[in-house]
C-alpha cells in the first residue's frame, strides 16, 4: 500500500485539481470488511483476532498472505475472506499449473471450513512488488487450479490501486496501465469483480484543490456534475465510479468493484486526525450500503486496517490506519 501514494494520487482527474460526496443508511445494510495487517509489535493472537471481529459485528477479513494461524482461526467463523497470495509468489504462480495446484493444496484445500470468498492474485504490483505480466497467467493458473480441486466458488482477482486508471470526471474513465485491458476481460469471462484499492485520502492530500469535506464525506451537496448528468457529493463515489467506466471502456463493463481497501489515517500529517479518521470511516461504513451514482447498490468494502501498525514502511500515516490499537482498544469509536 505504501510506495504507490504520489502517483495514485495525480492520477484522479486534470480537472480536478480545481474542485474543491454522504448519505445516511444504516450500518446493517452492508456488511463491511476489515483487512487484517500483521506489521505491528504486540498484536493480539490470531484466534483474539478473529474473536474481536464478531464482537465487533465484522463480517469480512483480508488477509494479505496466507497464515495457518489466522486461516484455522477462521475456521467456522463465519467470516467472508479475501486471501491474497503474496506480490513474491506471482512469478512461480504464473510459471506452471503445477506450482498452482500445489499452492491451493497448500493453503486453501485444508481450509475448508473457512469463507474464502476471494483470492487476490497479486497486490498493488508493480508498486508492492512483482511483475505486471505475471498477474493474468498466475490468475489464470490458480482459477484452473482451484476448479481442478472442485473450488470453483472461490473468485480469483487481483487487487488495484488508482494509478491504474485515468480521466475526469468520472465518466471519462480509462486503463492507463496496458496490462489492465486483458485482466478486465478475464474477469468478464469468470465473473469475478476487480479488487480496488480506493482512498480519498491519498488523492486529496496529492491534488491540490480539491475540498477536504469533499474527501470526508461531509460535502453539504453536489460538488462534480458528470457530463452524463451523474451528481458527485463524495470523493469516493468519483474515485469507485472512475473505475467503473474504465472497466467500460476496456470492454468489461459486467465486472462489478469491490474495495478491497479505503480507509483514512489519524495521525503523522496535517489532514490526518483522529477526527478525520473516524469522521471518514464511520461516513464510509453508513455510505456504501447505497452504491455509487453510477452503479447503484450496496458496494463490497474493506477498510484499512484491523491495527495500528508501528512496523511499517513507508511514511509516518502508514503506522496509524488502524481501528485498534495492538491492546483490542478502539483508536476511536465506530459502529458498524
Amino acid at each position: 500500500m505504501a510506495g504507490h501514494r504520489a502517483a495514485a494520487a495525480y492520477m484522479l482527474a486534470v480537472a480536478a485539481l480545481f474542485l474543491g460526496v454522504f448519505s445516511t443508511i444504516p450500518a446493517a445494510v452492508q456488511s463491511i470488511g476489515v483487512c487484517y495487517g500483521v506489521n505491528g509489535d504486540g498484536l493480539p493472537s490470531a484466534s483474539d483476532v478473529v474473536q474481536l471481529y464478531k464482537s465487533n459485528g465484522i463480517t469480512g477479513m483480508r488477509i494479505y498472505s496466507p497464515d495457518g494461524d489466522t486461516l484455522q482461526a477462521l475456521s467456522g467463523s463465519n467470516i467472508d475472506l479475501i486471501l491474497d497470495v503474496g506480490n513474491d509468489q506471482l512469478a512461480n504462480l504464473a510459471a506452471s499449473a503445477s506450482n498452482a495446484d500445489s499452492w491451493v493444496q497448500a493453503n486453501v484445500q485444508p481450509y475448508k471450513d473457512v469463507k474464502i470468498k476471494y483470492i487476490a492474485v497479486g497486490n498493488e504490483v508493480p508498486d508492492q512488488g512483482g511483475n505486471t505480466q505475471d498477474i493474468l497467467p498466475a490468475m489464470q493458473n490458480v482459477h484452473d487450479a482451484l476448479a481442478r480441486a472442485g473450488l470453483n466458488g472461490i473468485k480469483v482477482s487481483t487487487a488495484v490501486n488508482s494509478g491504474v486508471r485515468t480521466g475526469y470526471p468520472p465518466s471519462h474513465g480509462t486503463f492507463s496501465a496496458t496490462h489492465m485491458p486483458p485482466i478486465a476481460q478475464y474477469l468478464a469471462s469468470t465473473g469475478a469483480p476487480l479488487l480496488a484499492n480506493v482512498y480519498p485520502y491519498f488523492t486529496y492530500t496529492g491534488t491540490p484543490g480539491i475540498d477536504l469535506n469533499y474527501a470526508l464525506f461531509t460535502s453539504p451537496g453536489t460538488v462534480v456534475r458528470d457530463d452524463n448528468g451523474l451528481e458527485y457529493q463524495n470523493l469516493f463515489d468519483a474515485l469507485v465510479d472512475t473505475f467503473y467506466a474504465a472497466l467500460d471502456n476496456a470492454g468489461a463493463g459486467s465486472v462489478g468493484i469491490v474495495v478491497s481497501e479505503s480507509g483514512w489515517p489519524s495521525a503523522g500529517d496535517t489532514a490526518a486526525t483522529t477526527d478525520n479518521a473516524q469522521t471518514y470511516n464511520q461516513k464510509l461504513i453508513n455510505h456504501v450500503g447505497q452504491g455509487t451514482p453510477k452503479r447503484p447498490g450496496a458496494i463490497e468494502t474493506y477498510i484499512f486496517a484491523m491495527f495500528n501498525e508501528n512496523r511499517k514502511n513507508g511514511a509516518e500515516t502508514e503506522k496509524h490506519f488502524g481501528l485498534f490499537n495492538p491492546d483490542q482498544s478502539p483508536a476511536y469509536p465506530i459502529s458498524f
